[in-house]
C-alpha cells in the first residue's frame, strides 16, 4: 500500500509557516482575537500513549483553508516521542484519521480512516516507528468503532447492518419513501482474526451495540445494547450485558436506570467500572459504579461527590480512576474498588484535562489539555508527581496575540444557590466607563462552561472581549460539574429559576462596577439558544440584543420534531408536554412575544435534526409580525452547530455587527 508516513516534517512545517505568514501579520495588527484566527485554529483531539510510555500518538483538528471546497475540518494523525521532539505526520489533510489505539505490545498503531479508494471507514495500522500503512478490516458497510483484543491477535469492531438488497434496488430507482417505523439499521459487534482474516459476528442483528469492552482474558465482552437503533435510545435505553467471544449466552450484568457512559474492566477482569446515571431522569451519566464480573447489584462509589464523572479507568486490580468536572475545573482521581476516600491524582488548576492515557506500568501518562491561553495541546506527566509538561505547540502565532483576562467567579442565584461562571474581562476597557456585557450560556441544559479555552465560532468569547465586551459564561442550575442534585435543580422548571440565576449574575457584575446593566446581550446555541430566545421575549426588559442559534422557541412543536423527544422530556422536563401543556407553553419563548422589544438575530443550520430549523423560523416570524428589530440566518448543510469555514466567519462577523449596533454606547461609571 502507498506510504503515507512523512519523515520530512520539518520541511512541511516551514512551508506551512510560510503560507501562514501571508495572512497572520495583517491580523496581528489587531489587539486581540479576530474571526480569521478562530477559523484557522488547530486543536489536539485524542491522545494515546504507547504501552512502554515512549511514544505518543494524537489527532489534530485541521481547519480547511479559504481556497478549499467547503466542508468540515480534517482530523490529522501525528506521532511523537513522549520525551519531546518533532512530531511525525502519519495521515494528513486532505485525508482524516481518528480513534488511534496502540496494539497491546506497542508495535502497531491502529486508527480509522478512508484510504486507498475505500468509500467506507476501515481500520488501518502503522508500525510504531513509522512505515507503511496496513489495512486491518474490509467491511462493506464501514467500521464505526473498534478495539484490539488483549492478546493483539484480533480486532473487534462495530458496523451497521446493511440494508436489504431489495430496499437498495428500490431506492436506486427513486422509490425512496422514508417510513417512520423503519428507523436506522441496527449496529452489530464483529471480530476479525488478523492472521487469517476470518470474521465472525458476536451480537445478533436485532439489537444495537452502543459500546463494548473486551474482557482482559479475551474470552468475551461487556456490551451496551439497545433494542432500537434511534438516537433517543442511545441516550436513554442502554443496558449492560456480558457475552462470550462467540456471541453465546448474552447475560444482563446489572440493573441500570438512565444514561450510561464509558466502562472499563479491572486488569484481572474481576470488576467492571462504568459511568452511569442514578435515575432515569438524571441529566447525565455522571456517577462511578462498580459491579463484579459475575453480575448483581452495582455500587455507586461517588454518591456524595460534588462533581460529574466523565470517564473511567484502572490503576490496578484494586484502584479505579476517573476524570471529572468539578465546578469550572477538571480533576483526575482514584478510589478503591471497595470504596474509601477519593484521592486527587491531578488537576483542579488552570489546565482543563481530557482522559489520560497511561503506560502499561501505570507510571507515566499523556493527555490533551487546554487553558485560557491556548486550545488543547499534548501534555505528559508521571502519576507519582502529578505534574504536567507540555509537548506540542500548535497555533504558535497565539503567542503574539493579546488575550483578555479570564477567571471563575461566583454569586448567589435564586433561593440563595451558589452559582459559578467564567468571566472574560474586556481587553481594553475605557477608564471610567462601564462595559457592555454579552452572556454566552452553554447548551444542554446539562452542559458546562469550563475555565479553559473558551473561544470558538458559536461562542467567540475572546473575540467579543477584544472588541470591548465583558463576557459571562454562567453555569446555572442544571449544569454539570456540581453533582447530581445540582444538575436536577431545573427539573419541571426550565426557563425558570435557572434563568433567574443568570439575571443574578448580571446584577453581580453591575455591583462590581464592571458592566452597564442597561447594555446586555445574549448569544447561545441549542439550549443556550433557548436561553437567548427567552432573553428576547419573556425577559426582554433585561436585554438590548439577543442572538439565539439553533434554539427552542416552542416546546410543543420542538418535542414533535426533535430526534430526542424522550431524553428532553423524561430527563429535563420530567414530564410530557401533553400532560402539562400549560407549563410547556408558558416556558416557550413564543408565548411571550408580546413582551419582546429586544433586537434579535436568529440563526439555524438547515440540516439540524436535534432542533428543527422551524423553531427559528417560528420565532423570527413572530418577531417580524410584532415589529421587533430582527433578522434570520439559515445555513445550508449545517447540522446542530456550525462546521464550515465560510459559515463560521459569516456568523461571527454578523454577531459582532449586531452587538455593536445595539449595545455600544458609553455610560459613565457610577459607584456600585
Amino acid at each position: 500500500m502507498r506510504r503515507l508516513t512523512k519523515t520530512g516534517t520539518s520541511a512541511r512545517r516551514l512551508l506551512v509557516s510560510a503560507i501562514a505568514l501571508l495572512w497572520v501579520p495583517a491580523l496581528l495588527l489587531a489587539q486581540g482575537v479576530e474571526p480569521e484566527h478562530i477559523v484557522a485554529m488547530e486543536a489536539v483531539g485524542q491522545v494515546v500513549l504507547s504501552p512502554d510510555g515512549g511514544t505518543i500518538a494524537y489527532t489534530l483538528t485541521k481547519p480547511r483553508t479559504a481556497d478549499e471546497r467547503y466542508g468540515r475540518s480534517y482530523s490529522e494523525l501525528w506521532m511523537m516521542p513522549a520525551s519531546g521532539g518533532e512530531p511525525q505526520l502519519i495521515v494528513g489533510a486532505p485525508r482524516s484519521a481518528r480513534s488511534p489505539q496502540w496494539s497491546p505490545n506497542g508495535e502497531l498503531l491502529a486508527f480509522t480512516a478512508q484510504l486507498d479508494g475505500h468509500d467506507r471507514t476501515q481500520v488501518y495500522a502503522v508500525p510504531g516507528g513509522g512505515g507503511d500503512v496496513r489495512l486491518l478490516t474490509d467491511v462493506p458497510s464501514g467500521v464505526l468503532s473498534f478495539a484490539w483484543s488483549p492478546d493483539g491477535e484480533a480486532v473487534a469492531y462495530t458496523t451497521r447492518v446493511p440494508l436489504p438488497e431489495d430496499v437498495v434496488r428500490r431506492r436506486a430507482r427513486g422509490d425512496d419513501v422514508e417510513v417512520g417505523s423503519e428507523g436506522p439499521q441496527p449496529v452489530r459487534l464483529w471480530v476479525t482474526t488478523l492472521s487469517t482474516g476470518a470474521q465472525r459476528a458476536v451480537t445478533s442483528p436485532e439489537r444495537t451495540v452502543r459500546s463494548f469492552a473486551w474482557m482482559p482474558d479475551a474470552s468475551g465482552f461487556a456490551v451496551q445494547l439497545t433494542e432500537s437503533a434511534d438516537v433517543d435510545a442511545g441516550y436513554m435505553d442502554r443496558r449492560i450485558f456480558t457475552i462470550d467471544e462467540d456471541g453465546e449466552h448474552p447475560r444482563l450484568l446489572t440493573k441500570t436506570d438512565g444514561k450510561l457512559g464509558g466502562m472499563a474492566w479491572s486488569p484481572d477482569g474481576a470488576w467492571l467500572a462504568y459511568v452511569g446515571a442514578v435515575s432515569r431522569n438524571d441529566p447525565l451519566a455522571q456517577s462511578l459504579f462498580v459491579v463484579p464480573r459475575e453480575g448483581g447489584m452495582s455500587v455507586n462509589r461517588t454518591a456524595t461527590y460534588e462533581g460529574s464523572v466523565t470517564s473511567v479507568g484502572w490503576f490496578d486490580d484494586e484502584t479505579v480512576t476517573f476524570l471529572a468536572d468539578e465546578g469550572t475545573r477538571t480533576t483526575w482521581n482514584r478510589i478503591g474498588v471497595e470504596g474509601g476516600a477519593i484521592e486527587r491524582v491531578l488537576g483542579g488548576g488552570r489546565e482543563i484535562l481530557s482522559a489520560p492515557s497511561v503506560d502499561a506500568r501505570g507510571r507515566t501518562f499523556a493527555l490533551g489539555a487546554h487553558t485560557a491561553q491556548h486550545p488543547r495541546e499534548v501534555f505528559v506527566g508521571t502519576v507519582r508527581r502529578g505534574t504536567l509538561e507540555r509537548r506540542t505547540h500548535h497555533n504558535s502565532w497565539l503567542d503574539d496575540i493579546q488575550l483578555a483576562r479570564q477567571e471563575t467567579i461566583e454569586w448567589k442565584g435564586a433561593d440563595g444557590w451558589r452559582i459559578e461562571g467564567v468571566l472574560v474581562y474586556p481587553l481594553a476597557a475605557a477608564s471610567g466607563v462601564r462595559s457592555p456585557l454579552v452572556i454566552l450560556p452553554h447548551g444542554g441544559p446539562e452542559g458546562i462552561s469550563l475555565d479553559g479555552w473558551t473561544t470558538r465560532a458559536l461562542y467567540p468569547a475572546q473575540l467579543l472581549a477584544a472588541q470591548g465586551y465583558a463576557v459571562l459564561m454562567p453555569n446555572y442550575r442544571g449544569s454539570a460539574g456540581r453533582g447530581v442534585a445540582f444538575s436536577k435543580g431545573d427539573h419541571r422548571d426550565l426557563g425558570g429559576k435557572e434563568f433567574l440565576d443568570v439575571l443574578a449574575g448580571i446584577e453581580h457584575l453591575a455591583g462590581m462596577g464592571l458592566i452597564d446593566p442597561d447594555r446586555v446581550g445574549m448569544s447561545g446555541t441549542s439550549y443556550g439558544g433557548y436561553f437567548s430566545a427567552l432573553a428576547a421575549t419573556k425577559y426582554s426588559e433585561h436585554f438590548r440584543a439577543a442572538i439565539p442559534y439553533a434554539g427552542i422557541s416552542n416546546w410543543m412543536s420542538f418535542t414533535g420534531t426533535t430526534d430526542i423527544p424522550y431524553e428532553m422530556s423524561i430527563v429535563h422536563w420530567d414530564t410530557w408536554w401533553f400532560d402539562d401543556p400549560g407549563l410547556s407553553w408558558d416556558r416557550s419563548p413564543l408565548a411571550h412575544v408580546n413582551q419582546a422589544a429586544t433586537a434579535t438575530l436568529v440563526g439555524h443550520g438547515l440540516a439540524d435534526t436535534r432542533v428543527d430549523p422551524g423553531q427559528s423560523v417560528e420565532l423570527y416570524t413572530a418577531l417580524r409580525i410584532k415589529g421587533v428589530p430582527s433578522d434570520l440566518l439559515l445555513y445550508p448543510r449545517e447540522p446542530h452547530g456550525l462546521t464550515e469555514r465560510a459559515h463560521q466567519l459569516d456568523f461571527m462577523r454578523r454577531t459582532l455587527a449586531w452587538f455593536d449596533r445595539y449595545l455600544k454606547s458609553s455610560v459613565a461609571t457610577t459607584s456600585p
